[in-house]
């Protein structure tokens, strides 16, 4: 079965699965455990931080940031499209009791002068601005050039205000912008990055900052009830994510560059081939189609995708488990079932 609904679908390679069977354990809640220990300090030295604190998810990831970082009635400075705000069930005005200061651009960026808009002055009627979160890779899958980055954290510091970043795809960013994945995340006081997506471990986010951060986030990690104990079984994939898969998603990117270009040959798809920076191709399908039946069609011969968002607009990801050749198949189902519409 070739899944191309996301790259969360990822399965755990061999040499995962063999270190997780091996893996020295302990109880992570006491920070007993070394495994644990040894993919915080890596993930750490990664992103330029100076603790990290292993997460289950990137939704939680992302929530134990605002926690650690706001108090309840403040307001946070977020995109409008961003996964927090979109996609993690109005978490922060829940667990954090914030407000949205929302950025509606077109390109799902925010800007130094986005930011300096935003800050609520010093009035006792308006709440407190204590947060900017950014984002990078968006959730459109394009990438924010670093300048775009530097201004809007520029422009947070000059008022004090710390900065997150939701770098759930961060190495693919980087990727695509051809640096380190610390010159990503000079621009941010936090960051969080998912291990469970393009790298390939079954479970799994790092959480990154200075030291008096982590700790924060670790007491409300365990609020939330996300102390995990013998963890070193699952951070044992994490390490090889950080190790060997970081440096694997060019291929990702490759094919899914060969996917779009098959794509733009086809007189019935809509594709913007500039808006496709990382793994994750986006493209409208402009004749009517039944989508349920679509999906089913594609199921029933051997290619599971997720149903059309905003009309008739579909999203293929590439990860470790999709090849070139699979993708080809892909684009000739699609084809077939268009085309005898």
């Amino acid at each position: 079965m070739i899944d191309l609904r996301s790259d969360t679908v990822t399965q755990p390679t061999q040499e995962m699965r063999q270190a997780m069977a091996k893996a020295t354990v302990g109880d992570d809640v006491y920070q007993d455990d070394p495994t644990v220990a040894e993919l915080e300090k890596e993930a750490a030295a990664m992103v330029g931080k100076e603790a990290a604190l292993f997460v289950p998810s990137g939704t939680m990831g992302n929530q134990l940031a605002i926690m650690a970082n706001t108090r309840r009635g403040d307001e946070i400075i977020v995109g409008y499209n961003s996964h927090i705000v979109t996609y993690e069930v109005g978490g922060a005005s829940v667990l954090s009791g914030v407000g949205y200061r929302l950025i509606n651009n077109s390109d799902n960026t925010i800007s130094a002068e986005d930011v300096n808009n935003s800050i609520r002055p010093n009035d006792i009627h308006l709440p407190t601005t204590s947060l900017l979160c950014l984002e990078n890779a968006l959730c459109n899958g394009t990438v924010v050039p670093l300048a775009t980055m530097e201004g809007a954290y520029k422009a947070a510091k000059k008022h004090n205000i710390p900065v997150h970043l939701d770098g759930a795809r961060l190495f693919n960013a980087s990727l695509y912008l051809g640096v380190d994945a610390k010159e990503v995340t000079k621009y941010c006081d936090t960051v969080m990055f998912c291990i469970s997506k393009g790298l390939c471990a079954p479970v799994g986010s790092l959480l990154c900052g200075d030291e008096p951060f982590v700790a924060r986030a670790r007491k409300y990690r365990k609020m939330l009830g996300g102390g995990m104990r013998q963890a070193g079984i699952l951070a044992a994939a994490g390490l090889i994510s950080l190790q060997k898969m970081t440096k694997r998603l060019g291929d990702d990117h490759e094919n899914a560059q060969h996917l779009t270009n098959a794509l733009v040959q086809l007189p019935y798809i809509d594709i913007d081939k500039t808006k496709v920076h990382i793994s994750m191709v986006f493209f409208h399908i402009n004749k009517p189609i039944n989508d349920g039946e679509f999906v089913n069609y594609m199921l029933k011969n051997g290619v599971k995708i997720n149903g059309a968002e905003d009309g008739n607009k579909y999203r293929f990801v590439t990860h470790n488990d999709v090849t070139k050749a699979d993708t080809e198949k892909a684009i000739n189902l699609l084809k077939g079932y268009i085309e005898n519409l």
